[in-house]
């Protein structure tokens, strides 16, 4: 009775770790990883993208969207990013949306080279001509090389994806934007769709050949969107990487440094100073800085130096406020304007910061020309009383203190002294002249 028990928990046992294992081992549903980039197109959008592929990749999820809504960005990083999606395990669904939005310049490129290319109405794409960084005016020789670079890259993604070819090249050479319905028609784009559920039954069911030429077919329709976040480092990066921000950033924390110059032992201006400075700095390692600016931002400020020692009446803190302007407006070198310090954000930290650091500095110098009132030397110029006959030594009271004194002269006690000197513990005075009344006119005569 004991054994027979025994063996049916045995067999018991043994149903439940089948019944596991099979369980187990049934794969989960799959889902659609949602990614969202509403930013331009830089390291840490490239970052966020590979990590959300890697990441569906590891899940097993049957596709990624990407829903994109970007002004351009980086070339570098465009390039990066056409590489995660053209070798992605993953089908990847680049998706212009909401109404309203763009996927312009690098963000055309990137469009164009995902599987399945889709945009919400009212949005619109292309102006993919390259510009150089800075914004300045290209020769020729160097135009025409980035021009078939870029050139070569559209043909090269846009005819691997079977889409218009002469189309998608003419957004590098000829700078052509198109709506939603545009892109259809000349076939750059797959779908127009007014939401993400709209898009996933279009999609489902249809084949489409990826990026290795293998033919797919997704079932999209009533599947899980699954969103898929930026980390708070991402985060962070991102908001940092918002130039203005940078440039603010480092404004502030020399500053900083040069209150804690000002006042040594203050700590907390010069710990401020060199945390604002050290996150400027890694961000603008992020981006395409011109170390030259920097260089005219510390010029800069050597001018609001230069303006409280010299006393120009101002006109060295308007050569500092201009050349801090100019220095952040040339800070960051991008070919978009979204990633350039703004003109009203150079002004609005120029000229408060060329104010406040020219009446900082001007305050300290005035004050170390300003003659000592405290402590011993505080006495010279000061006048006393002689409380015993100075010949030519005694005492004399200053300032409601009896100190030792030598006289140039002898003087008697009561005798009022001016201190000259200080010699150690010892003063050296002289008598005090009174200045005589002024004499009172003579009476007229008749």
């Amino acid at each position: 009775m004991h054994s027979s028990s025994k063996l049916t928990h045995s067999k018991l046992r043994l149903i439940i770790a089948i019944a596991a294992a099979v369980l187990f081992s049934l794969p989960a549903q799959a889902e659609i990883l949602k990614v969202v980039v509403n930013d331009t197109i830089q390291p840490i959008s490239e970052e966020y993208i590979a990590r959300a592929i890697d990441e569906a990749r590891r899940r097993g999820d049957q596709a990624v969207l990407i829903e994109i809504n970007t002004p351009g960005g980086l070339v570098d990083s465009t390039r990066q990013i056409i590489e995660h999606i053209t070798t992605s395990a993953v089908p990847v669904i680049i998706y212009v949306t909401p109404s309203g939005s763009r996927a312009a310049s690098a963000g055309f490129f990137i469009l164009e080279s995902a599987d399945i290319a889709a945009m919400s109405p009212g949005t619109n794409t292309g102006a993919a001509h390259p510009v150089i960084l800075g914004g300045g005016k290209m020769d020729d020789v160097m135009k025409e090389k980035l021009e078939n670079d870029a050139a070569a890259l559209m043909r090269s993604v846009a005819a691997r994806r079977g889409r218009n070819v002469d189309v998608a090249e003419s957004t590098v050479r000829q700078s052509k934007s198109f709506t939603e319905q545009e892109a259809l028609s000349q076939h750059l784009i797959d779908y127009v769709a007014a939401n993400d559920d709209e898009l996933l039954r279009q999609i489902d069911g249809k084949s489409f050949k990826r990026f290795n030429g293998e033919t797919v077919t997704l079932k999209l329709s009533g599947q899980p969107l699954s969103s898929f976040n930026m980390t708070l480092k991402e985060k962070i990066l991102a908001y940092l990487m918002d130039p203005n921000i940078a440039f603010l950033l480092l404004a502030i924390g020399a500053l900083s440094l040069y209150l804690e110059f000002n006042h040594p032992g203050a700590v907390i201006p010069g710990t401020v100073g060199i945390v604002f400075i050290l996150v400027a700095a890694f961000a603008l390692n992020l981006l395409p800085t011109r170390f030259a600016a920097l260089v005219m931002i510390l010029g800069a400020f050597a001018l609001f130096a230069a303006e409280a020692k010299f006393a120009t009446h101002g006109i060295l803190t308007i050569g500092g406020i201009a050349l801090l302007t100019l220095g952040g407006l040339l800070l960051v070198d991008s070919p978009i304007p979204e990633m350039r310090v703004h003109l009203l954000t150079a002004l609005a930290v120029s000229i408060p910061l060329g104010l406040i650091t020219a009446f900082l500095m001007t305050i300290a110098l005035t004050a170390r020309r300003n003659k000592v009132v405290t402590g011993a030397q505080g006495l010279v110029g000061e006048m006393g009383v002689a409380q015993t006959a100075l010949a030519p030594q005694g005492k004399v009271f200053v300032h409601g203190e009896l100190w030792d004194a030598v006289a140039s002269t002898a003087l008697p006690p009561g005798q009022m002294v001016i201190v000259r000197k200080i010699d150690g513990l010892t003063l050296q005075v002289d008598p005090l002249v009174a200045t005589p009344p002024p004499a009172s006119p003579a009476p007229a005569m008749l």
